[in-house]
Formats: C-alpha cells, sequence, structure tokens
C-alpha cells in the first residue's frame, strides 16, 4: 500500500528486455535505503526490488504489467515517481494507492495560472473507471484531487512543489499517464454498471 505522496525522482539507466519481461535499472537516492524483495511504487506501478548495485536498483515488470501501463513507453533517461510501500502507523498524507494501475490515461491540456498548473488528461471510459468531482486520483503515483470531472477526462491543479519534485515538468500534450482511480471511485463504478 502507498499514499500517493512522492518521495523522489529516479533515472532509469537501464532497460532489458529477457522474453516477455522487462527489467529496469533505476539510479535514486533512496537506493541505499532499500532491501532487495521490498516494493517500490514507479510512476504508480508497484514493482519488486530484485537487485541493488551500488546507486542502482533493478525491478521486473511481466508483460500484464507493461500492457496495463505506459511501461512499454519507457526510455532510458526518463524521470520516475518513486514511492517506498507506506508504514503501519504513518500519517496518510495522501489517500490509500494500491500500486495496481488500473488503465493509462492522455494528457490533453496544460495550463499554467498564475504560479500553478492545471493538467487535463483523458481516458477510455468503455472501462468503466469514474472520476468523482473532489475525490481523489492518482497520476503517475502522486495522490491529487480531481477537478472538472467529466464522463472520460478530468483535470487535476499542481502547486509548484509537485511539478518541482515530481515527473509532472516534464509532461507534454500527448504523454501517455498511469492512473488509478479512487477505491470509493471503483465502488461507484462497479454498482453503475450493475445497475445498467
Amino acid at each position: 500500500m502507498f499514499t500517493g505522496i512522492i518521495e523522489t525522482l529516479g533515472i532509469i539507466k537501464d532497460l532489458r528486455k529477457e522474453n516477455d519481461n522487462l527489467h529496469i535499472t533505476v539510479s535514486s537516492n533512496i537506493t541505499n535505503e532499500l532491501k532487495i524483495d521490498q516494493s517500490v511504487a514507479h510512476n504508480g506501478v508497484c514493482l519488486t526490488v530484485v537487485a541493488i548495485e551500488n546507486d542502482t536498483f533493478t525491478v521486473t515488470a511481466i508483460k500484464e504489467t507493461i500492457l496495463k501501463t505506459n511501461l512499454g513507453n519507457w526510455k532510458v533517461g526518463d524521470l520516475l515517481n518513486l514511492e517506498r510501500a507506506m508504514k503501519l502507523g504513518d500519517r496518510l498524507d495522501g489517500h490509500i494507492v494500491q500500486g495496481h494501475v488500473d488503465q493509462t490515461g492522455t494528457c490533453i491540456s496544460i495550463a499554467e495560472a498564475n504560479g500553478s498548473w492545471y493538467f487535463t488528461f483523458a481516458y477510455d471510459k468503455n472501462l468503466n473507471n469514474i472520476t468523482i468531482e473532489k475525490g481523489s486520483i492518482t497520476v503517475n503515483g502522486v495522490s491529487l484531487t480531481v477537478v472538472n470531472s467529466k464522463e472520460n477526462e478530468f483535470s487535476v491543479a499542481i502547486i509548484p512543489y509537485t511539478y518541482e519534485h515530481t515527473n509532472f515538468k516534464s509532461f507534454e500534450i500527448g504523454t501517455k499517464i498511469n492512473l488509478e482511480f479512487d477505491v470509493v471511485g471503483k465502488y461507484v463504478a462497479r454498482l453503475h454498471a450493475l445497475n445498467r
């Protein structure tokens, strides 16, 4: 379990295919605090540390994860939002995040707003996920509040701190992002689908 509060950024140093798996090596300032077999969220994707060497660690993604996330678009040099699993007894500053991406979305608008930014994302409504106005959403692992919720798109407001300390600063129109919908929203969406 995670909170959606990003600890640090990592840089992809190597990507290596092995059959249907992808081994991802990341350089990070938290590497020396990691242990093999720990869970770390990478852009919201929960992956297990399988190797550590100097300031880099390696995780492995299976085909299912690659197909359901934006992992297939990752390149050497890309910035990743990193968060270690939460500890019991810690404050829950964001919201409950599982690290299981529901689907991807696409950045369709970026608007500067006198010191902050509004990012708008579109997603496939046919997968029965919904956003709720003022509800929570996880975008690339970042816990955010939904504004301007629509049937297949929503916006989030980003403060300067979040912009500087996450990979939001690298987003462009067309950037593919990982989405994990709030568990409350998932429950409402399932009820809505059953009542159709």
